[in-house]
């Protein structure tokens, strides 16, 4: 994914002079592309998010469309004031990108395991949020982020997600998208986490379950047109994120159905559960550890469905 986004990024900063990325000191095996293309057109700010964001702010303020990259927490919780002060009260055109997004970098530990920043960045006024969750997403996230006129956080896996859409028809910002149609019970995924929702599908429909399944590349602003036809046309809707369940996607999808005063639906949230991981590993193994994996979201279903 974050070789797609770049990819799509180099394309799009040909055209436009006024792209400009902004990294973090991290990410050079990715970004190599970029700035061998585009050197007049890139910044390394350093070990230093604070002064990148504030930098990226300033640059923004003055005609540039600009990327800050970094991984995990670093462009997000690390330089939060920044981004708020600096950024979004002044709707500067200013996109957060993190790769990483959730468990990517766990074996490194919970300063780099990135399960807060949905919660913490859509909570700022003004502030989009994007979690796309496969490359073709990815790809026109990042061109709807460029035509955006404002901040935003673009949330982007590490790589080797599988693709989900041949091609998106349409894409806007705020609007999720069906991948299947189904009956009495509906899975909303966003972002990376979308492999396992997957694996739980295809687990639920052997089991004699027909689930439908909508991807959210945009928590922010959310989709609630689909999430309260949703709410009236099915009996279980199941939010699945590879983040805190308390303030996340999932939150939102409640705060959207909490202020319905007609519906059928229940809400469950897939996600962490309120915890910091003190476990290190693979992204793959903490998922199993922390309930988010494809067994874990179908035992939370069944449970929900025969109790």
């Amino acid at each position: 994914m974050r070789d797609t986004f770049v990819k799509t990024l180099v394309e799009l900063a040909k055209e436009n002079k006024n792209i400009e990325l902004v990294t973090g000191d991290l990410g050079f095996g990715v970004l190599k592309p970029y700035w061998e293309q585009l050197p007049d057109q890139f910044t390394n700010a350093g070990i230093a998010e604070q002064n990148m964001t504030s930098m990226a702010a300033g640059m923004a303020l003055e005609g540039k469309v600009v990327f800050t990259y970094s991984i995990g927490n670093f462009p997000t919780l690390r330089c939060l004031e920044q981004i708020r002060n600096d950024c979004a009260y002044h709707h500067a055109n200013v996109k957060i990108v993190c790769v990483g997004g959730g468990f990517v970098y766990g074996a490194l530990g919970m300063s780099h395991q990135a399960t807060e920043d949905i919660a913490v960045l859509r909570a700022l006024p003004d502030v989009v949020v994007m979690a796309p969750g496969d490359l073709v997403e990815a790809i026109e996230c990042t061109k709807a982020l460029v035509d955006y006129e404002g901040t935003a956080y673009l949330r982007l896996g590490r790589g080797g997600e599988k693709r989900i859409h041949d091609k998106i028809d349409n894409f806007e910002i705020g609007k999720a998208i069906k991948v299947k149609d189904g009956k009495k019970v509906v899975l909303f995924s966003t972002g990376a986490i979308f492999e396992e929702v997957e694996k739980a599908y295809d687990i639920l429909v052997e089991k004699g379950y027909e689930p439908a399944v909508y991807t959210f590349p945009t928590i922010k602003p959310l989709d609630v047109e689909l999430i309260q036809k949703c709410s009236k046309d099915f009996d279980l809707i199941v939010s699945c994120e590879e983040h805190n369940i308390v303030g996340g996607f999932g939150s939102a999808v409640a705060e959207v159905m909490a202020e319905m005063k007609d519906k059928k639906a229940y809400l469950i949230r897939a996600g962490i559960n309120d915890e910091y991981g003190s476990i290190v590993g693979n992204q793959k193994y903490l998922r199993e550890q922390y309930g988010i994996a494809a067994d874990s979201i179908v035992e939370k279903i069944e449970k929900e469905i025969d109790g």
